[in-house]
């Protein structure tokens, strides 16, 4: 029982389910994007009404929402697939990632390693903030050819962004936070589940199939991950910052929420399209349990 409490079991059976058995797939298809509402309405609970009084302490996190998820990781994810990739529509997927704001799981990885959760929290709001004019500018700059398309986008923004956002304020108001706290870690686990299990099912023949097109989009994700993670790091000692907030300014240049490019991704086009968001799932479990491995290793 215990391990279906627990984040990382939850996320490998996903994956291992994905591939296994895909026939659930164009089923769970109709219900990932309201898994996904589900769940950013939940994480952004943590985000109380009287943030923005802070002021002038927000001014360095709130760019750093912008620069790290965006800037950095973003461009670097366009450079490397427009160089690497042939294939348009996993192009495209990559497009979609570099596209979005940071995972909503930041916020907690954040805490669990030790880092800055006032920091992180404040460049996630940053960086939310900004994706609703960021993903509309790049979905017309790279994808977009149909107006109905562009319609669809803002329609999802909608939903897993603002209406979730309108909720949390609701739930806030009514202060109804102390009971959605109890069921919000494992709601938030399944709901992810939902969404990892969908994009591996609805990929799993092209994995299994086309390693000529895996191979790529893995190497530039690792790159992405590992290695820009590694840099960053690196760049946080040299500039003096302080152990809890170069953390924050690693999870925030290296996860992305790769649950509303997968949505984008299966709702607009081709299923290959969700290979990148599929793998950067993957990637960022291992990710965070290599961070968290370390950390307790580091401790000891």
């Amino acid at each position: 029982m215990k391990y279906l409490k627990n984040r990382n079991f939850i996320f490998i059976a996903a994956i291992i389910f994905g591939l296994g058995l895909p026939q659930a797939g164009v089923w769970s298809k109709n219900i990932m994007l309201l898994a996904l509402a589900v769940v950013m309405s939940l994480a952004t609970t943590a985000v109380p009404n009287n943030f923005i009084r802070s002021g002038r302490r927000l001014i360095e996190p709130f760019a750093a929402g912008i620069i790290l998820p965006y800037l950095v990781l973003g461009v670097l994810l366009l450079l490397l697939a427009y160089l690497f990739i042939s294939n348009d529509n996993i192009r495209i997927g990559f497009v979609l990632v570099a596209a979005v704001p940071p995972a909503v799981a930041v916020i907690p990885f954040t805490a669990i390693l030790k880092g800055d959760v006032s920091y992180t929290l404040a460049a996630t709001v940053s960086a939310y903030l900004a994706a609703l004019l960021v993903m509309p500018l790049m979905f017309f700059l790279f994808i977009a050819d149909e107006l109905s398309q562009t319609c669809k986008l803002i329609e999802i923004i909608i939903l897993l962004i603002i209406l979730p956002l309108v909720v949390s304020r609701i739930i806030l108001f009514f202060k109804w936070r102390e009971k959605t706290d109890r069921f919000r870690g494992p709601v938030t686990d399944w709901g992810f589940f939902i969404v990892l299990y969908t994009l591996v099912a609805l990929n799993r023949d092209l994995i299994f199939a086309r390693p000529d097109l895996l191979l790529p989009v893995v190497l530039i994700i690792f790159g992405a991950i590992f290695i820009l993670g590694f840099i960053v790091e690196k760049a946080g000692n040299l500039l003096n910052r302080d152990r809890a907030q170069t953390t924050s300014w690693v999870l925030l240049s290296t996860l992305k929420n790769q649950g509303i490019a997968g949505g984008l991704a299966v709702t607009l086009f081709p299923e290959e399209t969700a290979l990148p968001s599929a793998v950067y799932t993957a990637f960022m479990i291992l990710y965070f349990m290599w961070l968290d491995f370390r950390r307790k290793r580091q401790k000891r």
